[in-house]
């Protein structure tokens, strides 16, 4: 049974590092970015003009699965990355039905955010947040925010949006309380970085950055 929560925290890590270094890649000092997946790292261009565009939806990846080869293309990876995990299945059965479980989850999730856009941004307000920020080279994880809490990459666009906790899961309020003001006791440094991402968004906003398109090839990873 270990693996299940061993599988939960995998896959969110996979989800931060290849949405930051296959999707997004990161600026080469002569300019341009560097991925692990050029290709992907095109197509992913392409979703996030459309989601600035739309408001945060994407009919053109998401609407027709048959015509649309890009979310082909996404399904298709997610299968890779399920076969990888399925290696380990006769010894940790566990683990790779949690990985497959995540990966499932990730394509439902993501595509129906951004097709009925309100359940989006009320589900996965980080996702929203990864869109439609000022900077969207930050809010790696897609299913639920750990790994960017962890490594600080969570930007909160305001306080009547943001998740209610850091698992970014309904909890009962007493249980919430208690967990919001234990992970502040015991990680100062990861939400002082977290208060400082917000203040320097609001920042941002105040100046009417939120409206230019992304500049992939200048914003900071």
């Amino acid at each position: 049974m270990i693996g299940i929560p061993i599988g939960l925290l995998a896959s969110n890590a996979t989800e931060w590092y290849l949405h930051k270094y296959a999707l997004h890649g990161v600026p080469k000092p002569e300019g341009g970015r560097k991925s692990i997946s050029e290709p992907f790292m095109k197509r992913h261009w392409s979703h996030h003009r459309r989601v600035r565009l739309q408001k945060y939806r994407d009919d053109d990846l998401y609407a027709d699965f048959n015509n649309s080869p890009d979310a082909k293309a996404e399904v298709a990876a997610l299968l890779k990355l399920c076969a990888a995990t399925g290696v380990v299945f006769p010894v940790a059965p566990f683990f790779t039905l949690t990985t497959w479980y995540c990966a499932w989850n990730y394509w439902h999730v993501h595509s129906q955010s951004h097709l009925d856009t309100e359940w989006g941004k009320k589900k996965i307000p980080w996702h929203y947040d990864h869109h439609m920020n000022t900077n969207q080279d930050a809010n790696w994880c897609v299913t639920k925010p750990w790994f960017d809490y962890i490594m600080g990459t969570r930007v909160i666009s305001s306080e009547d949006l943001k998740e209610s906790n850091p698992l970014g899961i309904p909890l009962p309020k007493f249980v919430e309380d208690r967990l919001n003001a234990l992970a502040r006791k015991y990680a100062p440094r990861a939400f002082e970085k977290l208060d400082a991402n917000l203040a320097e968004e609001a920042r941002k906003r105040a100046q009417g950055l939120d409206e230019a398109m992304p500049d992939f090839g200048q914003q900071a990873a």
